[in-house]
């Protein structure tokens, strides 16, 4: 079977800054992020020896969430200017390995990865997609792996659909209506009142999905939890 490696750039670079200790070249411009962004695509490479590699990023452009929703990633710090300027370089070298890159104006590099994965797996091409963001767990399947950067860039957890069941006791799916359940903080998203990540994830064990907990309203213990869910 073929196989894709799809890189979250603008999550792997972002990490790969905060991981590195600062480094500039000769001409004072900082290099820590293209370094770390560099050796994780080489790892990579050897590791799953793709036969294709996408690289996503996301643009300045609003996008559709934002205008859905005033107050998404309201309150998130600016990318630091010494962060900002690795952009290019980065691209640069993709561009030099003969690796596409993927940005349109009004989507985030999530949908255009999200869009890939799929597409690939209806051709029977597995995929690899690498990422800091666990909101790529959802894709996983038979055929996407997503790889998750744990700890600098050198460790990493490879979930597909079967050990992501294991590890979390619900489907990627289902993963969808416990992030909507708990909402999300690093995108200033809210979730229901009270609700946290055990609470979100018991629910979801217990009656599937949203729409069931709803139904089943009635057998859920806690009077603020229930006015909370209802509200």
């Amino acid at each position: 079977m073929e196989r894709l490696l799809i890189l979250d750039s603008n999550s792997l670079l972002n990490r790969a800054f905060y991981a590195i200790p600062a480094l500039t070249n000769k001409d004072g411009l900082y290099t820590n992020a293209v370094y770390g962004f560099a050796n994780m695509l080489f790892k990579m490479k050897e590791d799953l020896k793709p036969d294709y590699i996408a690289a996503a990023f996301d643009r300045k452009a609003p996008t559709f969430r934002h205008l859905e929703y005033g107050d998404y990633k309201a309150g998130r710090k600016k990318m630091p200017e010494e962060l900002r300027e690795q952009f290019p370089l980065v691209k640069e070298l993709l561009n030099l390995m003969a690796i596409d890159i993927f940005e349109i104006d009004g989507y985030e590099a999530d949908d255009i990865i999200g869009s890939l994965a799929k597409y690939a797996e209806k051709n029977n091409i597995e995929v690899y997609i690498v990422t800091g963001d666990k909101d790529a767990l959802q894709l996983a399947s038979k055929n996407i792996n997503v790889v998750i950067t744990k700890k600098g860039v050198s460790e990493v957890a490879i979930y597909n659909e079967e050990n992501f069941i294991n590890d979390f006791g619900v489907t990627p799916t289902q993963f969808i209506d416990v992030k909507g359940l708990m909402g999300d903080k690093s995108d200033n998203i809210p979730g229901v009142p009270g609700v946290g990540e055990k609470t979100a994830y018991k629910l979801i064990q217990t009656y599937g999905s949203i729409e069931e907990v709803l139904k089943n309203i009635d057998n859920i213990a806690g009077k603020k939890l229930k006015e909370n869910l209802e509200n």
